[in-house]
């Protein structure tokens, strides 16, 4: 029998009865994660990237039925205590101003870094510029992808 279940940050939950529901809706409505943001709804702007089995994916394009059996980490997810070399990189940095894209940009640099552990400027650009912001703080971004490379790596 298939799994009827797929892993939200370390926990097992059943989606049986929701497999036509977008990821994200089911990571806000029914357990509560609000963290991933909702934007365009089409899978462009990226305000809700999530990890899927460690890899950067939309969670308004991807229904349940598609990640059964899978592991999902949501910003809640990728460090409870705010410990995460990105996460201790942004703030240090001070990247976020308005906040909202934050989480999406967050998880996006972490997957990069997973993937590519000493990222160019190029490798950065071509990833976070499929985070839409509209505060366009991009420079301290890339500061941030930096020092989170270096974070992670000492």
């Amino acid at each position: 029998m298939p799994p009827r279940s797929l892993r939200v940050n370390g926990v097992a939950r059943d989606v049986a009865s929701h497999l036509d529901t977008p990821l994200l809706w089911f990571l806000r409505d029914h357990l509560a994660l609000p963290g991933t943001k909702f934007g365009c709804g089409a899978g462009v702007c990226g305000a809700c990237t999530v990890h899927v089995d460690g890899e950067a994916v939309r969670a308004c394009i991807v229904d349940l039925r598609e990640l059964l059996g899978r592991s999902v980490v949501t910003i809640e997810g990728l460090s409870p205590d705010g410990s995460h070399p990105v996460q201790q990189a942004w703030l240090a940095e001070d990247v976020a101003q308005c906040g909202y894209c934050q989480p999406a940009q967050i998880m996006a640099a972490a997957a990069l870094l997973r993937r590519k552990p000493k990222p160019s400027d190029a490798d950065i650009d071509e990833v976070m510029s499929d985070i839409v912001c509209r505060c366009g703080t991009y420079q301290r971004v890339r500061r941030a992808i930096h020092r989170a490379a270096q974070g992670s790596r000492s």
